[in-house]
């Protein structure tokens, strides 16, 4: 068991993996019998969709701390998150529409009887239906929209109390924390999950099936790329006007432990020393910027519930409109803001942009067992771009050292 344990999670995962895969193209058909042992898998993430997002959004809300005190820094700082995070997303439907990844899935072998549509309703309708008329059948009925609001309009309660307010924060900054360990708990079943519906996979729907999964990942991967070396390129290049080569020189550091990781929690005291040491960016404006910006600033994860929720719907034949679309693009980077930054918690968004849409939430099951590989990009993504937004601030607000940034170059 402890040797189980020391050998890293996404070690497991990989070799879960190609097992699955193998041991699926072998078994065909009859390995849908294994299918179960993800299907529990799946259950378990859906378990925590709605706590995680709850207080990991209330928390996120109250660490900007007050509003009147953050100034420029503070505006600025969210104001680069809402842009990016809005670019990102709009990335991975504009990739997902135009390259298609689920067509030529053959779906006819997975049931999706007890799903249904959500009802085309009117703008207005859709309007008022954001405002829960009960927070808890809100929760009870995993209704996203409304849950996100008041989840949002909690933390600004909180803030608007101050010092009143302080005691309750700890509640949901604790239950976020908890919250995270809970799903590192459930984290720890991904091998055996992804085993079971690798095999699934392989040896239902066949080689199809495993050429979209392969073109997902290309994807995720070509999207993120695009994301780092365009958009954080032309933020240090125009707007914080340094050193591009510099600023990937100065976090290759906080590069390699996010993707090794897939957690940004794991690597902020590295973007903290490679920001500061590496980058001049003064303290007080690192230590703000990548500590919200772990929290809330999680681009390569919007990026990829736009595409992801694209690729169900191709798999399964459902239709999007417009309205959709836009849809998606804001519990997209709410969604990214309430993803933990922890190894799978995207894995977890997807239920709540999938049902706001109509996506089936089958489609959780058959990205599960290729989504730590997705994952260890999408975090090195998020990472990279808490590190630019800072920069960016910093050079705004006249607290970046340039001659540190130019160093960089000679890292």
């Amino acid at each position: 068991m402890k040797f189980w344990f020391r050998i890293p999670l996404w070690q497991r995962v990989v070799a879960a993996l190609i097992l699955g895969i193998i041991v699926g193209r072998i078994w065909g058909p009859d390995a849908e019998s294994i299918k179960w042992i993800g299907d529990f898998f799946i259950a378990s993430i859906k378990m925590l969709v709605v706590p995680l997002i709850f207080f990991s959004l209330v928390s996120g809300v109250t660490a900007i701390g007050d509003i009147s005190k953050l100034g420029r820094v503070g505006g600025r700082a969210l104001l680069l998150f809402v842009i990016t995070g809005q670019i990102a997303v709009w990335l991975g439907l504009a990739m997902g529409t135009w390259l298609m990844p689920g067509s030529g899935v053959d779906r006819s072998r997975i049931a999706v009887s007890e799903f249904a549509q959500p009802e085309q309703i009117s703008w207005t309708d859709r309007i008022i239906a954001i405002v829960p008329q009960s927070p808890v059948q809100v929760m009870a009925a995993v209704d996203v929209l409304p849950l996100i609001v008041f989840a949002l309009l909690v933390g600004i309660g909180i803030l608007m109390a101050k010092e009143q307010g302080d005691p309750v924060a700890k509640v949901f900054d604790s239950g976020a924390i908890i919250m995270q360990k809970v799903t590192i708990v459930v984290m720890e079943l991904t091998p055996f999950g992804v085993f079971a519906l690798m095999a699934w996979v392989a040896g239902t729907l066949g080689a199809d099936a495993l050429a979209a999964l392969a073109k997902l990942v290309a994807l995720n991967y070509a999207g993120c790329l695009i994301i780092i070396f365009v958009m954080y390129s032309a933020m240090i290049k125009f707007i914080a006007r340094t050193s591009v080569i510099g600023f990937f020189r100065g976090i290759i550091d906080a590069i390699a432990v996010s993707y090794s990781t897939a957690s940004s929690n794991a690597t902020l005291p590295v973007t903290l020393r490679c920001t500061q040491r590496n980058l001049g960016v003064s303290a007080s404006v690192s230590s703000f910027v990548v500590s919200l910006g772990a929290t809330v600033n999680m681009n390569g994860t919007a990026m990829y519930l736009g595409l992801v929720t694209l690729f169900g719907a191709q798999v399964f034949g459902v239709e999007l409109t417009w309205g959709q679309y836009f849809l998606i693009s804001i519990l997209g980077t709410l969604g990214a803001v309430g993803a933990a930054g922890i190894p799978g918690a995207g894995l977890i968004m997807m239920g709540m942009v999938f049902s706001a849409v109509g996506v089936p939430l089958e489609t959780i099951g058959l990205v599960a067992g290729i989504d730590r590989i997705m994952d260890m990009m999408r975090t090195t993504t998020n990472v990279s771009g808490d590190a630019a937004v800072a920069t960016t601030v910093a050079s705004m607000t006249g607290e970046l050292d340039r001659d540190e940034l130019v160093s960089a170059d000679d890292v």
